[in-house]
């Protein structure tokens, strides 16, 4: 598939991940927020997928917008800089939970189908191909 990870790339793209949510993980742990709030918050971002409700040009924009580093990280700034403890917790959940993500494979969608992402194919779409 073209525009998509493999091989070598792949893996490292995933470890990535995987360090990016341990990362987190111990940043939250530090921060010293609520492991209930991290748990009930950790799953948010994927509520994009009511994006795909609407077709799949809309979710993937929904999804990517939701998983995208960007905004994540962008949250997190701006709670250190603005020193709002509240802006720095969702920050740490939202990149532990792309992190996560990212780890397990799951990347930013292209509007031709749910499975197909930067990472590769997922899901049903992979067993098609």
């Amino acid at each position: 598939m073209a525009g998509a990870a493999s091989g070598g790339i792949r893996i490292l793209l995933r470890l990535e991940g995987l360090c990016v949510f341990v990362v987190c993980l111990l940043a939250y742990a530090r921060h010293g927020g609520s492991w209930g709030a991290f748990a009930l918050y950790f799953l948010a971002p994927d509520l994009s997928f009511l994006g795909y409700l609407a077709g799949p040009r809309v979710g993937a924009m929904a999804y990517n917008v939701a998983h995208s580093l960007i905004g994540a990280l962008a949250t997190l700034a701006a709670g250190i800089m603005l020193s709002a403890p509240l802006a720095v917790t969702a920050g740490i959940i939202w990149v532990a939970h792309i992190g996560l993500d990212r780890a397990l494979g799951y990347g930013l969608k292209y509007s031709s189908g749910f499975g197909v992402t930067h990472l590769g194919l997922i899901g049903r779409a992979r067993v098609d191909a």
